[in-house]
Formats: structure tokens, sequence, C-alpha cells
């Protein structure tokens, strides 16, 4: 028997809600299906998930959608705890270095919310 491998989610704030809400039903679907990939696969393909190379830790959901892309911003807390935060569409090759810039504020917000407790 394969042993079940699980990942929890949580969302931060309301960074990632923003960005869920504001898509169609279609991309609110797959943004589902790959975050059902980064909960329950041991290895999640990089064609899902990737690192976002010069950043601490931070990881990026790839979501392609027709000829739509969109990406959610992620990191892992605890081991198996992959904290969510907010998303954007992309329109170039290259992920925005304001995007990243972003996502790095909040995970410090994070860490430092958590710290307090």
């Amino acid at each position: 028997m394969t042993e079940r491998f699980l990942r929890d989610t949580f969302v931060y704030k309301n960074y990632f809600w923003d960005f869920y809400n504001s898509l169609s039903s279609k991309v609110q679907d797959k943004v589902d299906f790959v975050i059902g990939l980064v909960r329950t696969l041991r290895i999640v393909p990089e064609k899902f998930l990737k690192h976002l190379e010069g950043t601490d830790a931070l990881y990026e959901m790839r979501i392609k959608v027709g000829s739509n892309i969109f990406r959610v911003f992620c990191f892992f807390d605890e081991g198996n705890l992959v904290i969510l935060l907010g998303g954007f569409q992309k329109k170039s090759e290259k992920t925005p270095p304001k995007e990243i810039a972003k996502a790095e504020k909040q995970k410090m917000e994070y860490y430092y919310e958590k710290s307090k407790e």
C-alpha cells in the first residue's frame, strides 16, 4: 500500500482570497487543481510549483488556462504547511520583481506576526 502524503495549506490574510475571487470560475478550478497537487504529491512537478531563484525559499504555483498564465506565491512553514500568499496574472516571460518583492514582504509579515504569538 502506498503511503498517503498530505500537506496542509494556510491562507495568510486576504492576499490569496483577493486574487482568487477576482478570477473566472474556470481559472479558480485550475488553481484548486494545482493546490491539490501541492497538497498531495511528495514531489510536485516544476510545471506546477517552482522555487523562485534569488529568494529565500519563496515558491510560485504555476497555473495555465488557455494562453493565460497565473502565479500564486507560497512558502513552506514547519515542514508540510504551505502558506498561500497573493497571486497575479503573468503578462511577460519573467516574474516581475515588483510582484516577488510584494510576496517577500508578505512572507516577512507572516513570520513577524507568528513570532508575536
